[in-house]
């Protein structure tokens, strides 16, 4: 493993900067002033819930890094209640408190 100098830490972290800012902020420059089409709008309005859809299905279903759906996965029927909290509240926050305390009791009570 090679170890960088001072120059090529700092050359690192500028690149890691710029490819962490760049996107965010590219959108902001060439869209700022103009309205979007409809569909755009639409389509863009699914992408917080395909991102979180995307974080969470793994970790529920594969928590030690493969698929698990039987009785002894937590978090899969912690998912159960959290799902009913957010479907009936529409709160995030609700959910997240109903998962997190269906895993702290079967945790507690399984073992």
């Amino acid at each position: 493993m090679a170890i960088l100098d001072q120059t090529g830490v700092f050359v690192t972290i500028l690149g890691m900067a710029l490819a962490t800012y760049l996107p965010r902020a590219a959108p902001l420059v060439f869209l700022s002033g103009r309205t979007l089409p409809p569909l755009a709008v639409r389509f863009l309005g699914f992408v917080p819930a395909a991102v979180l859809a995307a974080l969470l299905f793994p970790a529920v279903l594969a928590p030690q890094g493969s698929l698990d759906v039987s009785t002894d996965n937590v978090f899969l029927l912690a998912s159960v209640p959290a799902a009913l909290v957010a479907w009936r509240t529409g709160s995030f926050f609700g959910a997240v408190a109903a998962g997190m305390g269906t895993v702290a009791a079967l945790r507690h009570f399984l073992g």
